[in-house]
């Protein structure tokens, strides 16, 4: 009996991974979601508690915690947060039209995938410029 388990497990079909499919923009933003919904939780929630402990500490923390911010590391986490957010946020609202059943046309899927990346460059940029130039 263990001899024909062996031989049946043998011929089952390998599961498909990321070397047998082809990248597309629809795989792409798919994996951008979970990287960046990850990073929202991890990185987000970190500089978050930083930021209110700061303020609860008292003006010499916050000074500590605004020097880090303002430095250039800073600004491209903040950058990068911004642009996790918005790409997060355009990727969410993709999937909630896939879910309603629109958009899983090969052409759609693919120009709606690219347009979410282009959508989330596009309002980073714009934040930050509003939050720069005002």
């Amino acid at each position: 009996m263990a001899s024909a388990d062996k031989v049946g497990a043998s011929n089952r079909p390998l599961s498909p991974h990321l070397q047998i499919w082809r990248w597309g923009p629809a795989m792409l933003v798919s994996i951008l979601h979970r990287v960046t919904g990850g990073g929202l939780a991890v990185v987000g929630l970190a500089v978050l508690l930083w930021w209110l402990g700061a303020l609860a500490s008292g003006p010499a923390a916050y000074a500590t915690f605004a020097d880090h911010a303002g430095s250039w590391y800073g600004v491209v986490v903040m950058v990068g947060l911004t642009w996790a957010f918005f790409q997060h946020l355009c990727s969410g609202i993709r999937h909630f039209v896939l879910d309603i059943g629109a958009g899983y046309e090969l052409e759609a899927n693919a120009r709606w995938s690219v347009l979410t990346i282009v959508f989330s460059v596009v309002l980073t940029a714009g934040f930050w410029a509003l939050l720069l130039l005002r």
